[in-house]
């Protein structure tokens, strides 16, 4: 067999490094430590309807990265070549998907198109126990005009109610529910109701918005779907699906949406993926919808598990936006009283 030195042209440092072999237990070490990842990087890389096992792992795929860093940092010391290959290897695609490049892109308008800017933040409130003054102060601290909140209640409406919410953004369309189905919009807007997407459990309102700038001249109208999917748990994975295909039929209509919610599933679904794709129905004019988050390099800032037992937080919270949608300034904000964190951006959006 081939001495892998040998085939090295410029091999004096990595001779010496290879010929200093030390204890295969470094390698070893390097191999068990990999072999999940190697594992966790097929489900990923393989488009499919994973069963529920697998679906969760996945969620947890960007953790990865550190059992790739130190795999490779063993194999390092072991001073084995194929071992150190292998596990670069895996390094380098955990990395390429932790910061993807097959991501949806905002769109270049042309020079000097009309555009409005809005600020929105989206919060699942955790069956209404989310601190509305924290909300509040959340909202009156970054300026957002479009607030939209999962799992709403009728007792958080009117904590939200005696915190001032309402004169800072007095436009409401509410529909409170105790069972973690209810749903509320807040701008400064006006809001007219479309309606919702059909059989999903959690209610998934559609609300146009009409936005314009301050000086009243730049207009634009804004679809706004309020999202909550079924979590992928026992009985519920079908519909977990089920929900993600009628927001990408609703993100598939004509004008300017803005999908915004708890998604229940992350960047590493391919269900999600799937959404955000115009090849399997969920993009504009055959150009991919634009997950902020992702396009912002936020899939290192956790939206879930915010409480509890301290576990890997991942990316559940999405803005998903038409590629004619720009976007600055994505942020994930810590809400007491709920698992889950706000997320917040600037759209700029084109007048109409």
């Amino acid at each position: 067999m081939t001495n892998p030195a040998s085939v090295l042209p410029t091999s004096g440092p990595v001779r010496r490094w290879l010929a200093h072999q030390a204890s295969p237990a470094w390698s070893v070490l390097a191999l068990l430590l990999v072999l999940p990842v190697a594992g966790m990087s097929l489900f990923r890389a393989v488009p499919t309807e994973w069963p529920l096992v697998v679906v969760q792992l996945l969620s947890f795929t960007p953790w990865m990265v550190l059992p790739s860093a130190l795999a490779m940092v063993l194999a390092l010391v072991g001073r084995r070549l194929w071992v150190f290959i292998t596990t670069a290897a895996l390094l380098a695609l955990q990395l390429f998907w932790l910061f993807p490049l097959d991501t949806g892109r905002p769109e270049a308008v042309p020079a000097g198109t009309a555009t409005v800017s809005v600020k929105v933040m989206s919060l699942n409130t955790e069956y209404g126990e989310a601190d509305a003054s924290a909300i509040v102060k959340l909202v009156r601290e970054n300026g957002v005009q479009l607030l939209t909140l999962q799992e709403h209640t009728q007792g958080l409406e009117e904590r939200l109610r005696s915190e001032g919410l309402e004169s800072v953004l007095p436009n409401l369309l509410s529909e409170p529910n105790d069972d973690a189905s209810g749903g509320a919009v807040y701008s400064v807007f006006r809001l007219q109701p479309e309606g919702l997407l059909p059989d999903t459990p959690f209610r998934m309102d559609v609300t146009r918005v009409f936005i314009t700038d301050p000086d009243n001249v730049s207009k634009a109208t804004l679809n706004l779907t309020n999202v909550h999917a079924l979590p992928p748990v026992d009985e519920r994975m079908q519909q977990w699906r089920s929900d993600l295909v009628q927001v990408a039929r609703q993100a598939s209509r004509p004008g300017h949406h803005l999908l915004m919610g708890d998604y229940n599933s992350t960047y590493d679904h391919t269900e999600f993926r799937a959404l955000l794709d115009p090849a399997l129905g969920g993009g504009q004019d055959g150009k991919k919808l634009v997950d902020v988050g992702t396009a912002s390099g936020g899939r290192i800032s956790p939206t879930w598990p915010m409480e509890g037992p301290p576990l890997p937080g991942i990316v559940i919270d999405h803005m998903v936006t038409s590629p004619r949608i720009s976007s600055s300034g994505y942020a994930v904000h810590q809400v007491s009283g709920s698992d889950h964190a706000a997320i917040v951006a600037t759209l700029v959006i084109p007048a109409s």
